[in-house]
């Protein structure tokens, strides 16, 4: 099945920055700082939906706080239908927050326990001055129905759904100023995987119905690939590769991408892998002091291949093995390469590896 077409692109990142210092001592002096987000670009077309994966840290949360100015960007540029946003005030913010939504990873924390379904499903519209009290009733609950829920939802109380019920209220609250882009930040890490099925297959339909825009945020790459049209791989607040998720999948071209896919469990236990899973022996650097040249190289089995191989000046790198001596020291861009359409990868002895 093909990917759906990319359109013109309704949210564009480039070189985007988020440094935190990180304090010490009593006098709570800089010790460091720890660089969540390092460059990182991308955009999405209207209509579509870029996943976004990597491990726990690797900033992808952190990203999507930027895009939607809940946290302030060190440097780097933002831009919802080619207006930059980053420099917006308070007031034109507000006012671009009715284009931009987002849906929480956790549903038990994301929803106030002492507000009725209705009040928090109709918060952002009172909020932005445009809820009106007997119509905005029968709309809320057209809402809930939609999501899934019943019209008699409305007056009960977040304990007393499951965890993917309130999911669904969390996207109905996302739904109700009828946003082009809605970020979804890990919306079913926390739910049963009959459950995820569910909220994914509900996420799809709104897309359809509503003609919605995803910047859908996750570590299952199993879920990524069911409702992605394209996915960027992160790791250490830099994104390592990026392609159509069919590409992505077929032809891995980053070490990291290669590790992640090896380790999704296979639909048919019973069927042999086309290879074993790769594990990367080491744990990420500290992310106060990310290694010069590649970040990913400590970890990289790849740059130790190709040391053994002879064939590249090689040196100890930072995980303490040979590497080449480029991986040690040169960070890499990402670039095509004549990989195919819209692949890019930053790996400077980047090879197709099939994974299972």
């Amino acid at each position: 099945m093909n990917s759906k077409p990319h359109g013109a692109p309704l949210l564009e990142v480039e070189r985007l920055v988020k440094h935190f210092p990180v304090g010490q001592g009593l006098l709570n002096r800089t010790a460091g700082t720890v660089r969540a987000v390092d460059g990182v670009s991308f955009a999405i077309g209207r209509g579509e939906t870029l996943g976004l994966v990597g491990e726990s840290g690797c900033g992808k949360s952190t990203t999507a706080r930027l895009v939607l100015r809940l946290i302030e960007p060190t440097s780097g540029s933002i831009r919802f239908e080619g207006r930059e946003i980053t420099k917006l005030g308070r007031k034109e913010l507000r006012k671009l927050r009715r284009e931009m939504q987002i849906v929480f990873q956790d549903p038990y924390d994301s929803l106030n326990p002492r507000m009725t379904v209705r009040r928090i499903v109709a918060e952002p519209l009172v909020a932005h001055g445009v809820y009106e009290r007997d119509a905005g009733r029968i709309f809320v609950e057209e809402l809930l129905q939609r999501v899934g829920l019943n019209a008699e939802h409305a007056d009960r109380y977040p304990h007393q759904f499951s965890g993917g019920q309130r999911q669904r209220i969390g996207v109905a609250r996302a739904l109700a100023l009828r946003p082009r882009l809605i970020v979804c930040d890990e919306p079913v890490s926390t739910l049963d995987v009959s459950i995820q099925a569910q909220i994914i297959n509900l996420l799809e339909d709104l897309q359809e119905e509503f003609d919605l825009t995803y910047l859908f945020i996750a570590h299952d790459l199993a879920v990524v690939r069911h409702i992605s049209d394209r996915i960027a791989v992160m790791y250490l607040g830099a994104i390592v590769e990026v392609a159509d998720k069919l590409e992505l999948y077929k032809n891995p071209l980053h070490p990291y991408t290669q590790a992640l896919l090896s380790a999704v469990p296979a639909p048919d236990p019973a069927r042999k892998p086309q290879s074993e899973r790769i594990i990367l022996r080491r744990d990420p650097p500290n992310p106060l002091e990310l290694p010069k040249g590649c970040r990913f190289h400590p970890r990289c089995f790849r740059a130790e291949e190709v040391a053994a191989a002879g064939n590249e000046e090689s040196v100890v790198g930072g995980g303490g093995h040979l590497v080449p001596r480029r991986c040690a020291e040169e960070e890499p861009a990402l670039d095509a390469r004549g990989w195919g359409p819209g692949h890019e990868t930053a790996c400077h002895f980047a090879e197709v590896r099939t994974v299972p």
